[in-house]
């Protein structure tokens, strides 16, 4: 008798294949009964709830812009004679060069990538690659070949980079002595340069595998040269003194030096013809 169970139980099974099978549990249709639910996270993670992001607040403006409509405005107002303040001179843009003619004529083109990574962590903007107009065969340079960085700073970043500039780069240069004040052009850009980029504190001496220079043109609004130096004056970049300054500060200090050596004289000429007064007049006695 089991026997003949089992083959009718076959036979059935047979004639109806997407029947299930005894002891597994039939399967939904899809939809909203059979999709599978989301496991939520489990332990004390599923009670933590993300906090709500607070507004972020705006930076804060450059203090050199602050300085410049603030003080260095009126001061220029002042000092040369205009009545208009938008005719002070004021920065107009900073622009940053690096050339890497040789790196690029020898073969080393990892190094424009360096340098690039480098330049764009100084001036806190990605640099522009300057490629040849024309091609120059004394120096293997090819038309269209890429031999140098450029990177061009206005507004907030200008500010910001004079600011790092003169506070934190031009420190750091090895026997500084000032900058050359006769470096202006007629329209009174100022033009300087490094011999390394060390002197900038955001580049990584670790990764750094080579030094390389590089120039920063300072673009005003001045009209000439004397302007633009009062401008930059006023801003603190540190110039040296020319040979009519120098002679003039010598001048003074050696006023002040002999003004200083006379007065010592007179004032021991008046304690010892005090002293003498005093031997030739003895005090009365009683």
């Amino acid at each position: 008798m089991s026997e003949a169970k089992e083959k009718q139980q076959q036979k059935q099974h047979s004639q109806n294949p997407h029947e299930a099978k005894p002891g597994k549990q039939e399967k939904g249709p899809k939809g909203e009964e059979g999709e599978k639910k989301v496991k939520g996270p489990k332990g004390p993670k599923a009670e933590v709830q993300a906090a709500p992001l607070e507004p972020s607040l705006p930076a804060p403006p450059p203090r050199l812009r602050e300085k410049f409509f603030q003080q260095i405005v009126p001061a220029l107002k002042e000092k040369l004679s205009l009545s208009n303040g938008l005719a002070v001179p004021r920065l107009e843009k900073i622009v940053i060069s690096m050339g890497l003619g040789k790196a690029v004529t020898s073969g080393e083109k990892g190094k424009i990538e360096q340098a690039e990574k480098e330049l764009a962590v100084i001036a806190g903007q990605k640099p522009v690659r300057c490629k040849a107009k024309k091609s120059v065969s004394n120096f293997k340079v090819r038309q269209g070949q890429e031999t140098g960085l450029k990177v061009t700073l206005r507004g907030t970043r200008m500010y910001e980079f004079l600011d790092r500039l003169i506070t934190l780069a031009i420190p750091r240069v090895k026997d500084f002595r000032g900058l050359d004040p006769t470096s202006f052009d007629n329209a009174g850009n100022y033009n300087f340069g490094f011999t390394e980029q060390t002197v900038f504190p955001e580049v990584n001496l670790e990764t750094m595998t080579f030094q390389q220079g590089m120039h920063v043109t300072l673009v005003t609004t001045a009209s000439n040269p004397e302007a633009g130096r009062e401008l930059l004056n006023q801003f603190g970049m540190p110039f040296a003194k020319t040979a009519k300054e120098a002679k003039e500060a010598k001048d003074a200090s050696d006023a002040v030096f002999a003004k200083e050596r006379q007065d010592a004289k007179d004032a021991k000429a008046a304690k010892e013809a005090q002293a003498a007064q005093d031997v030739k007049s003895p005090p009365a006695t009683a």
